[in-house]
C-alpha cells in the first residue's frame, strides 16, 4: 500500500548495526556526515530532476545537463563547499557533464605535467571556471596505442609559436568529453616536432574557442560526434571532434615538467623524472575503481529491494507467494555481487592509501615501487569495471521484465556505465600490462630482486606451487589463510606456466601474440588475489559496530569461494585444489548464502543512497513499487492523448481497410 514501508519486515531481520555499517561504507564518520548532507541536499532540490531524463530530445538533454552544472557551480559557491563536498555534489547530481573533464581531467593534467609557472597561470582560471577544460588525447584511429597517435605540435623558432595540425583524417580527435560544444581549451596530445626531429607525444594547452562568443578559434574544426548508446544516459555528455588547420600557440603552452623546448628551438629534458607522470595516472585509475564500487552497490541495491518486494509462485492454502529472494537461483546470481560491491568498496579505499604512497615516493626520488602500482591500478581498473558492467547487466536481468523499463533505472545505468570497459586503457589491452610485468616479476625470482607491493606472494614461488589445499570439510574453507593460500597458489602457478610457455618462443613478442588469451587468464588470477587480499586485510582492522565484523567476513568469503566456484578450471587444472574440495567450497557458499539472506535489505540500506540518486522506482526505500511503476506510465509522452496521433492516417485505414486511399 502507497505510504506504508513495503521493507520494514525485512528491515527488522538484520542482525547488525546498520548506522555503523554506513560509516564502514563511508570510509569514516566524517566522509559519511558530509556524503549524506550533500546527498539530501542535491536530492531535496527540484533544480536537479532527473526522471524524465530519458524521454528528452538530445538538444534538450544537453541544455538541461548545461543548466544543472551551472546550477551546481552556483549552489557550491553560494554554500561555499570545499574541494571534497564540491566534487560530491556534482557526484550526487548523477548526470555525466563536461565538469567531469574539466575537473577531472584536465585539472590534474596541468597539475600533473604543467611547471610552476604554468601552474600560476591557468590554475587560477580552471578553478575559477573562467576557463573550461578538457581532455584531448583519442584520435579517430588511435585510442589505446598512444604513441601512435598523429597530431603534430611542430616548432617554429622565427616566431616562437608550436604549429598543431591534423595531418590526416585518423588524426581528428574523437571521443573526449567536453569538447563538442562546451570546453574553451584543451590539453591536446600531439607528436613534438622540432628541427625536423620527432621527440614523441606531449600535451599542449590551446585555446579551442572565444571567450567572448564561444566560436571555434581560426584553424579550428570542431563539434558533437553524435548520439550514443542509451537513452538519455552518456547522450548528456558532448564527447567532440576536433581538427588542426595550422593553428599556432605559444611555445610557453607546451607542458614543460618533464621535458621542454628552449627559444632557440633546443628539445631538453628537465631533471625532473618521466616516472612522475605515472603519478596522474594512479590517481584517475584509484578514482575508476572507487566509481565501480559506486555503479555496482546502486544496481545491486535496487535488485536486493526489488527482490524483497516482488513474489513469484509458491502459495500455499491461499497464502502469499514466495519472495523471489528466497529462491536460491536468486541468491546465487545477487548475493556474489552484493559482496563484490563491498570487495571493490575495500580495494578502492586501499588504492586511496597506494596513491598517496607513490606521491610520497615520487616526492623523495624513490621509484622502487612504481611499476608494481603501474600494474596493480591498470590490473584493478580493467577488474573492477569489467565485473561491475557485467553486474549491472546481470542485476536487470534478475529483477525480470520490469528491469527492462526506463524506470528500473538500471538500461541508464548501465549504458551511463559501460563505457569505464573502454575509457582510459582498454581492459583487455591493461590486462595484457599487468601480464608483461607478471612475467618480468616471474624472470627475476632467482635473481635476488624480490617482489614487492601485490606480488610479495611470488618470493614464495617454491613453497607455493608445490603447497596442497588442507581443507578437509566445508567449514575449512572459513578460514582465511586456506582461501588466500589458494588464490596464491593459482596465480602464481598461472604465470610460472605462462612464462615456461613462452620460454618456447626464439622470438617473446611472437609468444606473448600467440598466448595473449593465457596471460590475459594469469593476470586476472593476479587481480582477484589483490581484491581477495585487500578484502580479508580490512577485516583484520578493528571494525566498531554490533554484528558489523561478522556480516563482513560473510561477505568477504562469498565474494572468496564464488570466485573458487566460477574459476574452478583454473584451480583444479593447476592442482591447488582438488575436486572434492571444490564441491566442499559450494556447499559453503550454500550456507553463507542463507546466512546473508535476513541481512540483505540492511547491508545495501548502509549504502545510504537516497531515492533520487538510485533513480528507480524498482529500487525505493519504501519498497512501494507497483503503484509508482502504474503512476509513471502515465507519464510517458504517448499518453498524453488517448487516440495516437497517426491514428486518422493510418490507423483508421488500417481497420476499415482502406490503405488504398491512405496518405503512405
Amino acid at each position: 500500500m502507497d505510504g506504508v514501508d513495503q521493507l520494514a519486515p525485512e528491515r527488522k531481520k538484520a542482525q547488525f548495526d546498520v548506522d555503523e555499517m554506513k560509516i564502514v561504507w563511508a570510509g569514516s564518520r566524517h566522509a559519511f556526515q558530509v556524503s549524506d548532507r550533500i546527498a539530501r541536499l542535491v536530492a531535496s532540490d527540484p533544480a536537479f530532476r532527473k526522471d524524465n531524463r530519458a524521454m528528452l530530445s538530445r538538444k534538450e538533454l544537453f541544455k538541461n545537463t548545461l543548466r544543472k552544472a551551472a546550477y551546481a557551480w552556483k549552489r557550491i559557491i553560494e554554500l561555499r563547499l570545499s574541494e571534497e563536498e564540491a566534487s560530491m555534489l556534482r557526484s550526487s547530481v548523477d548526470e555525466p557533464a563536461f565538469t567531469d573533464l574539466h575537473w577531472g581531467m584536465f585539472v590534474p593534467a596541468i597539475k600533473g605535467q604543467g611547471t610552476d609557472e604554468q601552474h600560476q597561470k591557468w590554475l587560477p582560471l580552471a578553478y575559477k571556471m573562467e576557463i573550461i577544460g578538457c581532455y584531448a588525447q583519442t584520435e579517430l584511429g588511435h585510442g589505446s596505442n598512444v604513441q601512435g597517435l598523429e597530431t603534430t605540435a611542430t616548432f617554429d623558432p622565427q616566431t616562437d609559436e608550436f604549429v598543431v595540425h591534423s595531418p590526416t583524417l585518423t588524426s581528428s580527435k574523437w571521443w573526449p568529453g567536453g569538447l563538442g560544444k562546451v570546453s574553451t581549451h584543451a590539453v591536446v596530445y600531439a607528436r613534438l616536432i622540432t628541427d625536423g626531429q620527432d621527440h614523441g607525444v606531449n600535451g599542449f594547452i590551446v585555446q579551442l574557442r572565444s571567450l567572448e562568443d564561444h566560436s571555434p578559434l581560426p584553424g579550428i574544426t570542431i563539434g558533437d560526434i553524435g548520439m550514443k548508446f542509451g537513452n538519455g544516459a552518456y547522450n548528456t555528455m558532448d564527447n567532440g571532434v576536433l581538427r588542426f588547420e595550422h593553428v599556432r600557440i605559444p611555445r610557453n603552452q607546451m607542458l614543460m615538467r618533464v621535458s621542454q623546448v628552449t627559444r632557440e628551438g633546443k628539445y631538453v629534458q628537465s631533471n625532473v623524472p618521466r616516472q612522475l607522470l605515472y603519478g596522474t595516472m594512479v590517481y584517475v585509475r584509484q578514482t575508476i575503481v572507487a566509481d565501480a564500487s559506486c555503479a555496482l552497490s546502486r544496481a545491486v541495491c535496487i535488485a536486493t529491494r526489488y527482490s524483497a518486494v516482488r513474489r513469484q509462485f509458491g502459495s500455499k492454502n491461499g497464502g502469499p507467494e514466495t519472495q523471489v529472494i528466497d529462491y536460491k537461483t536468486q541468491q546465487n546470481r545477487l548475493f556474489p555481487l552484493l559482496a563484490s560491491a563491498y570487495a571493490f568498496r575495500f580495494v578502492g579505499e586501499w588504492l586511496k592509501w597506494l596513491y598517496t604512497d607513490v606521491t610520497q615516493r615520487l616526492q623523495a626520488n624513490d621509484f622502487s615501487t612504481l611499476p608494481e602500482a603501474h600494474a596493480c591500478t591498470a590490473g584493478l581498473k580493467s577488474l573492477t569495471t569489467t565485473a561491475t558492467a557485467d553486474g549491472i547487466e546481470e542485476c536487470r536481468k534478475l529483477c525480470g521484465g520490469h528491469g527492462y523499463l526506463c524506470s528500473s533505472g538500471l538500461p541508464e545505468l548501465f549504458a551511463v556505465y559501460v563505457p569505464a570497459c573502454t575509457y582510459e586503457g582498454d581492459n583487455i589491452v591493461l590486462l595484457l600490462q599487468v601480464a608483461r610485468f607478471l612475467m618480468k616479476t616471474v624472470s627475476q625470482l632467482g635473481s635476488g630482486n624480490m617482489p614487492v607491493g601485490t606480488t610479495t606472494y611470488m618470493g614464495r614461488a617454491e613453497q607455493l606451487m608445490q603447497c596442497h589445499c588442507g581443507v578437509q570439510k566445508a567449514e575449512d574453507w572459513l578460514n582465511p589463510s586456506a582461501i588466500l593460500e589458494a588464490f596464491e597458489a593459482r596465480a602464481i602457478r598461472m604465470s610460472v606456466a605462462c612464462a615456461q610457455n613462452l620460454s618456447k618462443f626464439t622470438n617473446q613478442e611472437e609468444g606473448f601474440a600467440e598466448l595473449a588469451a593465457d596471460l590475459v587468464e594469469a593476470a586476472v588470477a593476479h587481480c582477484q588475489l589483490i581484491v581477495v587480499s585487500k578484502f580479508i586485510e580490512k577485516l583484520q582492522q578493528d571494525i566498531p559496530g554490533k554484528g558489523v565484523k561478522p556480516i563482513l567476513e560473510i561477505l568477504c568469503n562469498i565474494y572468496a569461494l564464488h570466485l573458487v566456484h566460477k574459476h574452478l578450471g583454473d584451480f583444479v587444472s593447476t592442482g591447488c585444489i582438488t575436486a572434492k574440495q571444490a564441491s566442499l567450497a559450494n556447499e559453503q557458499l550454500r550456507s553463507l548464502y542463507s546466512q546473508v539472506r535476513p541481512n540483505a535489505i540492511a547491508l545495501v540500506d548502509a549504502f545510504n543512497y537516497t531515492d533520487h540518486y538510485l533513480g528507480s522506482v524498482l529500487g525505493r526505500y519504501d519498497g512501494n513499487v507497483y503503484p509508482k511503476l502504474y503512476e509513471e506510465a502515465w507519464k510517458d509522452p504517448l499518453n498524453d492523448s488517448v487516440v495516437p496521433d497517426g491514428y486518422h492516417e493510418y490507423i483508421r485505414p488500417l481497420l476499415k481497410q482502406q490503405l488504398r486511399n491512405a496518405r503512405l
